[in-house]
């Protein structure tokens, strides 16, 4: 991964899985999936070499997205704006409570979460309650 991404507020989105059906939902009209912004991003070579949208969703980032490109667009209302084009894949990452901002902010390398392991167990994650458990993988906390 590269050393800089971005971190961004999922607004109104639920959970991992909530995304994740809006985004399907996107694909199968038609429509690219991506992020417009109004400024263009800076930093957007550094971006594009591998960098990940994460998404901060019920206050904590929880899950990213590979950023595939950034290209000049235009809105609906024909203002111009930057697309932060997203690759399909939502890689669920180590729960961070995050407080609400406007935008979206830089994230370098060392400062992201770690992607979760698909099966693997967080430590003491045995010792929770089983309703618990499952409440924390429907919010994306536990892998």
């Amino acid at each position: 991964m590269s050393g800089l991404s971005l971190v961004k507020l999922a607004v109104g989105v639920t959970d991992i899985a909530h995304l994740r059906a809006l985004q399907a939902a996107r694909r199968a009209a038609g429509q690219i999936l991506c992020h417009r912004t109004r400024n263009f991003p800076r930093r957007a070579s550094e971006l594009r070499a591998g960098g990940s949208l994460y998404w901060v969703i019920a206050g904590a980032i929880v899950v990213r997205q590979p950023i595939t490109d950034i290209v000049d667009d235009v809105k609906a209302d024909g203002v111009p704006c930057a697309a932060i084009l997203l690759a399909p894949d939502l890689i669920p990452v180590a729960g961070r409570p995050m407080k609400a901002f406007q935008g979206w902010r830089y994230l370098t390398a060392d400062d992201a979460p770690a992607d979760l392991v698909d099966g693997a167990e967080a430590l003491g994650e045995a010792d929770l309650p089983m309703a618990m458990r499952v409440e924390l993988r429907r919010l994306g906390l536990l892998a």
